[in-house]
């Protein structure tokens, strides 16, 4: 009889101790750290440089916010990986970025959408490298396609999207049905716009000035300013007034997306090559833009124009004027408050004022409407340049000319030029992703 009590006095010793042990740790185990997705706030500026940025390396805990922007551009991808501190009042905090970039551009891949997999799955490695694993599955991550995706047949372009979007539904990170799409014209100018007031501080408050915002893309340009006048509002067409949420207040502006008036496309129009059609034709394209022995080759739209100059006769420069005035005639809408506000102008607004000398490539700088009219004259007269260095340059000089003076601003109004602003990229991509995460807030 000692044997079955001894038995049953073990076992119930043990039970007890495997009890004990399960509900040591229920009680005394750490709890697993939990984030909420904080409620919006602000940012402010402060950071960057190239690849990584830091600005502020006590970062970490709940009051951070991370996101993820893929820029899906025409001729590469990159990814730009934001860090904000959350504030109690007002705007974030930017205290980090990290960005790398990857070609070609998703465009490439549109007869074998597969191979975009592999670029993107390597940017999204950049992006855990990145990230406190912690924070992964609470950090957004978006991919835009701009001007190389918009070209592309619709089909065709659905079926890449299609693959970044399963890519991103295996990764980490927190993926929605609208985190993958192609970005409308206009709302990349309101993200530009957003990026450089943000980085300025004009809206950090609501009694900050703002900033317009003007972009020279190569398939299109913008226009985005804040119209100070309820005039402007009423009289301006209804598709080009926006308002939209951003850091607990409401901002309106004046904004539109001229698709087929970027350099590029324009460039095509004023060479003659949107009427005269390549499908079986002559791709041979003459104007009097260009200098009269020039001849060359250029690409545009995977169609390889052979483009000369005209033969001597009217000067070149009135004669191009002509021409660009014809393309831009009745195209674009003057915004005549806008002559009387600060712009920021961007992309090959800044390329063409490095390429004359107004400004520097790495420090940027200011020019007037008036020193692209003065500089198109001169190129265009003088033909003792070898138009090999650029032989479009007395074109975009005149078009780009022309286009301000049509958007409504005089030859003396001037505008400031840079790539970036307190270190930070002046890139839509950051405007984008505050956009994106106030829309999560909405959900």
């Amino acid at each position: 009889m000692r044997r079955p009590k001894l038995v049953g006095v073990l076992l119930f010793v043990g039970c007890l101790l495997a009890y004990l042990l399960v509900v040591r740790r229920h009680c005394f185990a750490p709890e697993p750290y939990v984030y909420q997705l904080p409620p919006h706030r602000q940012p402010g500026s402060d950071q960057s440089a190239d690849g990584d940025r830091l600005v502020d390396a006590s970062a970490a805990g709940p009051s951070f916010q991370y996101g993820i922007m893929f820029d899906a551009g025409s001729t590469g991808t990159r990814i730009h990986i934001f860090k904000f501190q959350l504030e109690n009042k007002g705007a974030p905090r930017l205290v980090h970025e990290t960005f790398r970039a990857i070609k070609p551009g998703l465009s490439a891949y549109a007869d074998d959408p597969e191979k975009c997999i592999s670029g993107v799955m390597e940017l999204l490695e950049v992006a855990k490298s990145s990230i406190p694993p912690s924070m992964w599955s609470m950090t957004p991550v978006v991919l835009k396609a701009t001007a190389g995706l918009r070209l592309l047949p619709g089909e065709k372009a659905n079926h890449l999207l299609d693959r970044v979007r399963a890519v991103f539904l295996g990764s980490p990170f927190l993926s929605q049905n609208d985190s993958v799409s192609i970005m409308d014209g206009t709302d990349e100018g309101i993200s530009g716009w957003i990026t450089v007031n943000f980085l300025t501080g004009g809206l950090h408050s609501a009694g900050s000035p703002t900033v317009g915002m003007l972009d020279l893309g190569g398939g299109s340009t913008q226009i985005t300013f804040s119209p100070q006048d309820e005039k402007t509002i009423q009289t301006s067409p209804i598709d080009y007034i926006r308002s939209f949420q951003m850091f607990n207040r409401t901002h309106t502006v004046y904004t539109h997306s001229y698709l087929g008036l970027g350099l590029m496309s324009a460039r095509l129009a004023v060479l003659g090559g949107v009427d005269a059609s390549p499908l079986g034709g002559s791709t041979e394209l003459v104007s009097p833009c260009l200098t009269p022995q020039y001849s060359g080759r250029w690409e545009y739209a995977d169609t390889v124009y052979t483009v000369k100059g005209q033969k001597a006769g009217e000067p070149v420069y009135e004669a191009c004027l002509t021409k660009v005035e014809k393309v831009l005639y009745r195209k674009v809408t003057k915004a005549s408050e806008a002559a009387d506000m600060d712009f920021y102008a961007f992309s090959y607004y800044y390329d063409r004022a490095v390429d004359l000398g107004v400004i520097e490539e790495k420090s940027g700088g200011t020019i007037k409407v008036a020193d692209y009219i003065d500089a198109a004259k001169r190129v265009c007269s003088d033909l003792s340049v070898s138009p090999l260095q650029n032989p479009f340059l007395c074109l975009d000089l005149v078009y780009i000319s022309v286009l301000l003076q049509e958007l409504g601003f005089p030859p003396h109004k001037q505008f400031k030029l840079t790539r970036t602003i307190n270190q930070v990229e002046t890139s839509w991509a950051l405007g984008a992703t505050f956009h994106y995460i106030e829309s999560l807030k909405r959900h």
